[in-house]
């Protein structure tokens, strides 16, 4: 994987996949929590797939993480698949890119909202966006969103930066590491 520049930005031996490379050989005292806690936003989040997706998705555009845009949880992680009414394609192909798609339920707008504006404009999320999300979700709810979409922007954003993206699911280390 190169970046536009082809300036390494980690050294990465050449029969190493550069992600699981960062993420398993580097700063070892944070990233077994950091994988532990990415698991966690993937396998614990009660947040409705659709609108998980939603936010997750809007994330991936604004980080330009193309494996990101490929992933899929329902197909991706057994703990969402049994999802009654998972995302078809057309969902995927209009978050981030047409807001008005009459498949998007109001709190999946919502959820793609909150996610630009905590990626893009986190200062200014002003009344009249909290009142509307007051409206829709719970406050547990809330903070369920602000810690996934925080996860998102943070290890998104950290793969592009060392341009290792080729995954953005962080690795957990080996358990005898």
């Amino acid at each position: 994987m190169c970046n536009p520049f082809c300036v390494p930005r980690i050294s990465v031996p050449a029969d190493r996949d550069p992600l699981r490379y960062l993420w398993t050989e580097h700063a070892r005292t944070l990233t077994p929590s950091a994988g532990a806690f990415t698991n966690a936003v993937y396998e614990k989040s009660t947040l409705p797939l659709r609108e998980f997706e939603a936010a997750r998705v809007q994330i991936a555009r604004i980080n330009d993480c193309d494996l990101c845009l490929g992933w899929r949880s329902a197909r991706d992680v057994k703990a969402r698949q049994d999802d009654p009414d998972p995302p078809g394609e057309d969902f995927y192909d209009n978050v981030g890119a047409n807001p008005a798609w009459d498949g998007f339920s109001a709190r999946e707008r919502l959820a793609m909202e909150f996610a630009e504006r905590f990626a893009v404009d986190h200062t200014n999320i002003d009344d009249d966006l909290w009142a509307h999300l007051h409206a829709a979700f719970t406050d547990s709810e809330l903070v369920e969103f602000g810690l996934c979409i925080g996860a998102w922007i943070a290890f998104g954003r950290l793969n592009r930066v060392f341009d290792v993206d080729g995954g953005c699911r962080v690795p957990t280390l080996p358990s005898e590491a």
